[in-house]
């Protein structure tokens, strides 16, 4: 009677293992403003990868109990696996930069593809955690488990804004002869009074302003700024088509004070709607930097405080 009960929590755990599992990758998996993963067939092959994540989270612990070590083994051929599924969105997403009015560039398109490993590994995490509390404790405690694992999913789910790095100001996009200027810091030179035109009456001038010494490298990396025009110009709307250099959206540091200056074209005119949207574009762990935490400027803030 006993085996058979215990044998039965092996059957409820990968049962409640497996279903919370796939929960978390629904829970995680939410096509945005941005269209990807593209709804359908982009979704079900994330959804796919789920399930698949979660019954190896959920199975790994009955195979842990019975001290089939061998069986562990599929989980490192799963993170082979999920490795594969990083390449394949990145070659994807590069694949289809190359017909966006605004790319994405490389380092966004790298974090993408990062986060949509590592959710597999949170869908593991979850199947396992629930599977290993059905099987120590209880049914019920496998559920509490279960839950618990989505709020750690919640919390790796969304990651830093721009917002937490950056003050965020609109400023006049000013022509002074062919020179163009967001408020005082030069985007760049345009010589078709056309365009310039175009620009005076499309164009949104945005001012981020660095909140410390680590902001300022970090807003100052190319694939952070990339980031910035592309999200905004798809919020928005481009106001631009193919080959025309004079219409791009553009990002310009001042270099006294680190301050970004950035000029967008967009089909949609509304600054403070922009200056909200901004907030909220994502800051790429590629792109954070801490110079402050070098230890030749640890050394010399000792010095400074003798």
């Amino acid at each position: 009677m006993f085996d058979y009960m215990f044998s039965d929590r092996y059957t409820l755990g990968v049962v409640l293992g497996t279903l919370f599992g796939i929960i978390a990758r629904f829970y995680m998996l939410q096509t945005d403003y941005r269209q990807y993963p593209t709804y359908p067939h982009g979704r079900i092959i994330h959804v796919s990868l789920g399930i698949i994540a979660a019954g190896l989270g959920a199975v790994a612990v009955p195979a842990l109990f019975e001290e089939d070590y061998t069986a562990i083994t599929f989980l490192a051929l799963a993170a082979q696996q999920f490795r594969d599924v990083r390449n394949m969105e990145r070659e994807t997403l590069t694949n289809l930069d190359e017909m966006e009015l605004v790319p994405r560039g490389a380092v966004y398109i790298e974090g993408i593809a990062m986060v949509f490993e590592g959710r597999n590994y949170l869908v593991i995490l979850s199947a396992f955690l629930a599977s290993l509390f059905t099987i120590l404790l209880s049914p019920y405690a496998g559920i509490v488990g279960g839950v618990l694992s989505l709020f750690v999913a919640r919390y790796f789910k969304s990651g830093k804004s721009v917002s937490e790095i950056a003050d965020i100001e609109i400023a006049p996009v000013k022509a002074d002869d062919f020179n163009i200027y967001v408020g005082d810091i030069y985007i760049m030179n345009v010589g078709l009074k056309e365009s310039q035109d175009i620009i005076a009456q499309q164009g949104i001038g945005l001012i981020f302003t660095p909140k410390n010494r680590n902001s300022r490298v970090s807003l100052a990396n190319l694939g952070q700024r990339q980031a910035i025009l592309h999200d905004m110009s798809t919020i928005f709307g481009a106001y631009r088509d193919s080959s025309e250099p004079s219409l791009l959206p553009l990002a310009k540091l001042d270099m006294k004070d680190g301050r970004l200056g950035v000029l967008l074209l967009v089909c949609e005119v509304n600054p403070e709607k922009a200056v909200e949207a901004a907030r909220s574009v994502p800051l790429l762990e590629s792109a954070v930097r801490m110079p402050s935490e070098a230890s030749a400027n640890q050394t010399s803030r000792e010095a400074t405080k003798s």
